[in-house]
């Protein structure tokens, strides 16, 4: 706090300011996933943003070559009743799940959806590839990957508009339904298959939610400490000094400049209305004795002072504090006169040298 934050109705121009107090220095990593329903899985240009682009509103960039996406999108699909959003991961290659390609940093959007869609190209151009040998890649990515065993399964057969596709497809279709697979035929360019595979995706979408544990509210108790709770306590240890330890007291210190005494007085007073010199007093403190506040490591010491009463609003010039300066010459002139004078009355008694 600057010195305009500590003026007073007596102190109108401090003369200190309070220091700043040592913040926690550390690394956070925030790693976001996407909400959503359903993903969308399968090697880089299998087609899965067209597919997204055609059953939602999305608009992801799409073109010939792959890892294009290089950011998961998102899209709201309706099917009926069913409302479901659906996400578009970027491509997946061998090794994903050790870090290779873009794996790592985008399975982990694959976490929170409830079902999977195998997106397979049936019309590719590399010849060491076909659908069935993609599926078991990726497949064995996600296993290695974990976590996601349990989730429902959907195969799309994507591009069939390409007459080589439709004829691979039509292959390997009874292949994959022999695992267990739901399979569909789709083209994301001419639009063919989307109405069955969409409420496909919505049953499935349903049948998860319905499965799912409701989840109840926590219920958070506050338990706010008592008005009159000071939050210190005094110590003395072995060798007889007394320690304070509380985090108003070490929090006033670490912001005490040291180097100007109206600072230090202002401490004093703190301290004081926080009741610290009082529990001193009843845990047999004298003047003199030495007051550490703060931990063994990084503590206040100084030599406590009973008579340090209140007052640092009684003040001399700024950044000063009567109560711990050295007389000066002439104000300490002054006070003998004064005590002269005193004197000198009271030996003379009510002697009034006017009448």
């Amino acid at each position: 706090l600057g010195n305009a934050a500590l003026a007073s109705a007596r102190r109108k121009a401090p003369g200190f300011a309070l220091l700043g107090v040592p913040g926690d220095l550390g690394d956070i990593v925030l790693e976001l996933k996407t909400v959503a329903d359903v993903a969308l899985v399968g090697y880089p240009s299998a087609g899965k943003s067209s597919l997204i682009s055609v059953l939602s509103a999305a608009k992801p960039k799409i073109a010939d070559y792959p890892f294009t996406t290089l950011v998961p999108n998102l899209g709201v699909v309706t099917a009926g009743s069913t409302v479901y959003t659906i996400a578009d991961v970027p491509g997946l290659i061998p090794g994903a799940s050790q870090g290779r390609g873009l794996g790592l940093e985008f399975l982990r959007h694959v976490e929170r959806c409830s079902v999977l869609v195998h997106v397979l190209d049936t019309a590719t151009l590399e010849s060491e590839r076909d659908p069935v040998s993609d599926l078991d890649v990726i497949e064995e990515e996600l296993k290695q990957y974990g976590g996601l065993g349990d989730r429902p399964r959907i195969v799309v057969l994507n591009k069939i508009d390409v007459p080589d596709g439709k004829d691979l497809a039509e292959m390997v279709r009874p292949d994959l339904e022999a695992r267990g697979y739901r399979v569909f035929e789709v083209s994301a360019v001419a639009h063919l298959g989307l109405r069955e595979l969409t409420f496909a995706l919505g049953e499935l979408v349903g049948q998860a939610r319905a499965a799912k544990p409701k989840e109840e509210a926590t219920r958070i108790v506050i338990r706010p400490k008592a008005v009159d709770d000071a939050g210190f306590t005094v110590i003395q240890e072995d060798d007889g000094l007394f320690r304070v330890r509380g985090e108003k007291p070490e929090r006033w210190v670490r912001q005490t400049d040291f180097n100007n005494d109206e600072a230090v007085g202002y401490l004093a007073d703190r301290l004081n209305r926080l009741g610290v010199e009082q529990e001193l007093m009843k845990a047999g403190a004298r003047g003199g004795d030495g007051v550490a506040i703060g931990p063994e490591d990084n503590a206040v010491v100084f030599d406590w002072e009973p008579s340090m009463t209140s007052g640092a609003e009684m003040l001399g010039r700024r950044g000063e504090d009567h109560r711990f300066e050295e007389p000066r010459p002439a104000a300490q002139r002054r006070r003998d006169r004064e005590a002269e004078r005193d004197e000198s009355l009271r030996e003379y008694g009510d002697f009034d040298p006017f009448e």
